[in-house]
């Protein structure tokens, strides 16, 4: 357990807790007193409810020991992997659904088109829906919301009355342009509420309300797998959070980086998908905000994954469709791209003879074969207590011991294969993983029109600080901010987060002078459904704010770019700003742009935003003791900038202060993480308390 300060004053906790593969975070932050605390124990991922009570409960135990004061919860926020977990391994409800006669293969058609070129052996992701739990019904609405084929209740009936019979928990409601009249599907749902009460409903107008049909269908089919799951999840975990005295609303993050609260993302659980890592990418954004960065690489490295995003200019970028394990959400999302690279892949020897790292993972049970739990494939943490980077005995301050030894043994069976010595094998796969994360890094800003040698890298998760150094260096990025919490980052971007939904409604016509009031009509329905968010969730209309952008193309392109929207009225200006916007955007993505093409519009985006009390930080006294009382040992740690092994200073986290300067080689220890600071860098502490690396 740690904390910033400490004051006798009653402990008003606002708690955030991040479930992840293998380990569960949690932050407590003290409104009273800005204290700080954080706590981490393993995930269970057989039910993650159990690892996020435990925790809490130890958490609250440890603030009460620590500070003599009981806590009072006043906020408990949540970052969740049940429902990609669930995707991932294929443990979603048995799920039915009713479409337009005719198109109940849409899902399983999908675009014709392969993932991989050039792989012959690739696969397509399993089909959530098996085709004779595919009902038609007679209906047709054409592109303009006139009804072609009315709809026959007797017809809905029958199909209803078909699914229940088959067993189906959880149905999903996908007809043709109901995103323009959405009158046929709500008819279906108000007879499946009358003949099936129990089961879960996703309607496609109300999951994503956009044209492109595999699309949209695809979205309201995985929310309808994953609904019962997460209700179920939710239902566990609120009764186990009373029991342990939390007995507040459970919030949870949206893949947007907003919080919804527990009932809406059991209704719309796909929503939470990147539940996690939006969480991070939010907590890197204020922290990053504190040390003066507005451009921002993210680099989150947990126990079996890593994911990057970018920020630029204080804005993290955002995808409005994206392709999550193989299945398409047309939902808002931060722009995450997700590696299968952690502190518990898995290294190995391909086929070919040559070294691979992942994605396979060791995850929180057995874990890395230094855990001493049976697994004896050596992983990306083993390579590190070989190499001594981490602590060779123990982890967690002192409460997880490991074994060196069998870490040791590992890899020098991977090394009997490779023809190489132990050493070189550990540091090789080291070299591995950091190629895996720059190509990954390399996606979401050189591809995108990004430099990221005009950034700062920001590295978290229990395993990024490890690897955010050499990471740094092989992309050139010449900053590295290091947060004063980084294994708990995710955890911590839950209570620097505000409420967040978003609407949306297709409406293809010209950018022109001449449309600016059908986009004015578009705007004022949106931000009817916004106000009517605002009334759920009881948000003041003084903490209320929205956010509009329009998706814009060239006339026949198929993909569009998202363009802000200036407040106020849509008039002449405002189409000007849009142009401009476009042509700005197209040029950053494409390198050109095409003057002579007409630009069509094609969606309306409204981002309502419900400001909420967050964690709040205040810069601290410049440190008066000299650095090197912080150095707590020495070790031998194998480094390749050296040729062997180096004696490096091991400085405690706690004990650094603002303004104390580290020069490499040196490693910072700490309960959620350790830092490398390699040769030829330094570290210095801000006021902040977080770690700014150059060199």
């Amino acid at each position: 357990m740690s904390s910033e300060r400490q004051t006798a004053d009653s402990a008003r906790l606002r708690i955030g807790v991040d479930s992840g593969g293998t380990f569960t975070d949690v932050c407590m932050f003290d409104e009273t007193s800005g204290e700080v605390h954080v706590w981490k124990v393993a995930s269970t991922p057989q039910d993650p409810s159990l690892g996020i009570a435990g925790g809490v409960e130890q958490g609250l135990a440890e603030v009460a020991r620590a500070t003599g004061r009981p806590g009072e919860v006043v906020y408990f926020g949540h970052g969740t992997t049940v429902a990609t977990n669930a995707l991932i391994v294929g443990r979603g409800a048995n799920t039915g659904m009713i479409t337009t006669a005719g198109f109940r293969d849409i899902i399983e058609l999908r675009r014709q088109k392969r993932d991989s070129l050039y792989d012959i052996q690739t696969d397509k992701p399993p089909i959530l829906v098996t085709r004779d739990n595919r009902l038609e019904v007679r209906e047709r609405v054409t592109f303009d919301g006139k009804v072609f084929v009315p709809i026959v209740e007797e017809d809905v009936r029958a199909a209803v009355r078909k699914l229940k019979e088959a067993g189906i928990r959880s149905v999903a409601v996908c007809f043709l342009f109901s995103f323009v009249a959405p009158a046929h599907e709500a008819l279906v749902k108000r007879i499946l509420r009358e003949e099936m009460p129990d089961a879960f409903i996703s309607v496609s107008h109300e999951v994503a309300p956009e044209f492109r049909e595999y699309e949209r269908f695809s979205t309201t089919v995985v929310n309808a797998y994953l609904g019962p799951i997460m209700r179920s999840y939710l239902e566990r975990l609120e009764p186990r959070l009373k029991d342990i005295g939390v007995d507040t609303h459970v919030h949870l993050t949206q893949s947007n980086g907003g919080v919804i609260s527990s009932d809406v993302a059991q209704d719309f659980p796909a929503r939470t998908v990147l539940s996690g890592p939006a969480a991070g990418v939010m907590g890197a954004l204020a922290m990053g905000r504190y040390s003066g960065f507005e451009n921002l690489i993210t680099f989150d490295m947990g126990g079996t994954s890593t994911d990057v995003s970018l920020i630029d200019g204080g804005k993290p970028q955002m995808s409005n469709d994206a392709v999550v394990h193989g299945y398409p959400l047309k939902l808002p999302m931060l722009d995450i791209h997700t590696v299968g690279a952690g502190g518990g892949s898995i290294a190995y020897v391909d086929a070919g003879g040559l070294l691979k790292v992942g994605p396979r993972s060791a995850a929180a049970d057995p874990g890395p074969v230094c855990y001493g739990r049976g697994n004896e494939e050596p992983t990306v943490t083993d390579a590190n207590v070989v190499l001594q980077v981490l602590n060779p005995t123990h982890l967690l301050n002192g409460r997880m011991p490991i074994d060196q030894a069998r870490a040791k043994a590992a890899i020098a069976r991977l090394a009997e294969k490779l023809g190489m010595d132990v050493m070189a094998t550990a540091q090789g796969i080291i070299s591995v993983v950091i190629a895996n994360m720059a190509k990954a890094i390399r996606v979401i800003s050189v591809e995108r029109g990004y430099d990221p040698r005009d950034y700062a890298m920001l590295g978290f998760g229990g395993a990024g600080p490890i690897h955010a150094a050499r990471l740094a260096r092989e992309l050139e990025i010449p900053r590295l901010v290091v947060p004063k919490y980084p294994g708990i980052m995710c955890a911590l971007g839950l209570l620097l987060t505000d409420l967040r939904s978003n609407m949306s409604l297709t409406r293809l016509q010209p950018l022109s002078d001449e449309e600016a009031g059908s986009l004015q009509q578009g705007f004022a329905s949106l931000e009817e459904r916004a106000e009517t968010w605002f009334a759920q969730e009881a948000i003041e209309p003084q903490r209320r704010s929205v956010i509009r952008a329009v998706d814009m193309r060239y006339g026949g392109q198929g993909y569009e770019l998202t363009v802000h929207c200036p407040a106020g009225p849509i008039d002449a200006a405002a189409i000007k700003a849009l142009r401009e916007g476009f042509e700005r955007a197209h040029r950053q993505v494409y390198g050109y742009i095409a003057e002579e093409e007409p630009i069509q519009v094609t969606t309306l985006r409204l981002e309502a935003v419900g400001l909420v009390p967050k964690a709040e930080f205040k810069p601290q006294a410049k440190a008066t003791t000299p650095v090197e009382t912080a150095i707590v040992t020495r070790r031998e740690v194998w480094l390749p900038e050296t040729g062997g092994f180096t004696p490096c200073p091991i400085y405690d986290r706690e004990k650094l202060g603002p303004g104390h300067r580290i020069a490499g080689p040196a490693i910072v220890d700490q309960m959620d993480s350790t830092t490398l600071v390699l040769p030829g860098q330094a570290a210095t502490v801000d006021p902040y308390l977080n770690l700014i690396i150059e060199g």
